[in-house]
């Protein structure tokens, strides 16, 4: 993936690699003595079944390894963003 600015990704929606929407990006989660983002922080869609993914409050958190695109959508692997 190319570079792109963390302020560009505000309140972009997530779906899955097979279109289901989960929600809209909230947060990153960065490991500060790497400097990696580990986890993308959403707010699930009012429709979305949560369960088998991990979920902070009522916040869902997603594995960043499981993102596959970032364009108009932040795209995830629908297999990889579960527990």
């Amino acid at each position: 993936m190319k570079p792109i600015l963390a302020r560009a990704l505000a309140k972009k929606q997530i779906i899955t690699n097979d279109g289901k929407v989960l929600g809209v990006l909230k947060n990153l989660l960065v490991d500060i003595e790497s400097g990696q983002i580990t986890e993308i922080v959403l707010t699930p869609d009012p429709g979305f079944d949560v369960t088998d993914y991990q979920m902070d409050g009522e916040r869902m958190l997603i594995p960043f390894e499981s993102v596959r695109d970032i364009k108009d959508y932040i795209v995830v692997d629908r297999y990889l963003s579960r527990m």
